[in-house]
């Protein structure tokens, strides 16, 4: 029998939810382009749950205990005492979620001598060290695209957000006011505007997808360019760097995976080659901006916002300088866990175990090391780079969304 040790994020203050907003969710049967959902042969869970938070369990819980399975769902993750690190040396299989990750370190996986599973419950791999999970025979599994398309809706609803200065109208509201000069000083028109993404993988397509109706000017960069059908269909204008495409947007998106050539990308020099007033979206990796940089920029008028739901480190502190910074429109690591996605990912972390319990392949595209080499969609989205210092949202390996 396994040990299977989880790591979630903790419930709502007030505890698991009594009743929910909706009654049910939209029922899909395959993503854009064709990949066919999770399928596993049965779930014990309610579609649209709190699945990825402590006691929503991802729906896990009577599956494994009831083939003898020990499963151990923790929120603390982080310290030599934390839950996590006590019960790593035996675990066998290991579950966690970008949003709350658990850092499989090398030296972590050093410790956990019998460790031959680590799953991620949602896509990006990016807190596990694929070179130490390689040279430790772990092979690792990703839930790939169960929540791209959560996060592309949640970077459409941050621009809107920023260009129409909704944020504080909100507020106004909420303080009794009726205050339109106020709200509107800085309220725009989307419509017309020059709209880039660095990224063009699942997440930055997606995004200019639902874009397009907004009759705005789409640009992307991407190292694998989009096949010519698709820039015409959607009118793409191509940047071989991203220099060039900040110089003429007004709105730039990050969808771009963190490695050695996008960590800081967007540092002080590259903010200041965008155009004055523009906004910048990141629901990729804090890393690939400077912190400070965005901060100085939104202070000084050269950004009109910023927002973004990723933060480094992760929770951020309370004295974290993006809280304060004026015109941002910040979340906490959200845009991947919607009440969908999480039925999408449990499932998916669902089929994952029962294969591997089954001695049954893992599906091809969830695989991102395995045998001591990266396969399926590891060896398709990544390759070799610069080795990091550890795994702290920096990766060794370059990934499209």
């Amino acid at each position: 029998m396994a040990k299977i040790l989880t790591v979630l994020y903790p419930d709502p203050v007030d505890g698991q939810p009594k009743s929910y907003a909706r009654d049910d969710i939209p029922k899909l049967d395959h993503y854009p382009g064709g990949q066919t959902l999770p399928t596993p042969k049965d779930i014990d869970f309610k579609p649209g749950e709190l699945l990825g938070s402590v006691s929503g369990e991802l729906g896990l819980r009577k599956f494994l205990e009831d083939q003898g399975h020990t499963f151990i769902v923790t929120s603390d993750k982080d310290g030599p005492n934390s839950v996590f690190e006590k019960e790593l040396p035996d675990a066998d299989i290991v579950i966690s979620q970008p949003f709350w990750p658990a850092y499989l370190t090398e030296e972590r996986l050093k410790k956990a001598k019998k460790l031959k599973l680590a799953i991620t419950a949602g896509i990006g791999s990016d807190h596990v060290d694929l070179d130490a999970a390689m040279k430790n025979g772990v092979t690792v599994a990703e839930v790939t695209y169960s929540n791209s398309i959560s996060v592309a809706e949640h970077v459409v609803m941050m621009i809107l957000s920023l260009v129409r200065n909704y944020l504080p109208s909100y507020e106004w509201v909420k303080k009794g006011g009726w205050n339109i000069a106020d709200c509107v000083e800085r309220s725009y028109d989307l419509e017309g505007m020059n709209v880039g993404t660095v990224g063009a993988g699942r997440i930055g397509l997606a995004v200019l997808r639902r874009l397009k109706p907004f009759d705005v000017k789409l640009h992307y960069t991407d190292r694998h360019r989009l096949p010519k059908e698709v820039e015409k269909e959607l009118g793409l204008i191509y940047h071989k760097d991203v220099e060039s495409l900040v110089k003429v947007c007004d709105v730039v998106t990050i969808n771009a995976p963190l490695h050695s050539e996008t960590e800081h990308l967007f540092d002080a020099k590259m903010i200041g080659k965008m155009k004055h007033g523009a906004y910048l979206i990141n629901t990729a990796r804090a890393k690939i901006v400077d912190r400070d940089a965005v901060v100085k920029a939104l202070e000084s008028g050269q950004l009109a916002g910023y927002a973004g739901d990723v933060w480094f480190p992760q929770p951020a502190p309370k004295d974290h300088p993006w809280r304060k910074m004026p015109h941002h429109g910040m979340t906490p690591h959200i845009s991947g866990t919607s009440l969908s996605a999480q039925a999408r990912y449990a499932a998916g972390t669902r089929e994952i175990l029962e294969n591997y319990f089954a001695g049954k392949p893992i599906r091809t595209e969830y695989l991102i090391v395995d045998k001591g080499k990266l396969a399926g969609t590891g060896a398709h989205s990544y390759s070799g780079g610069d080795a990091t210092k550890g795994v702290d949202e920096s990766i060794k390996y370059r990934k499209s969304a």
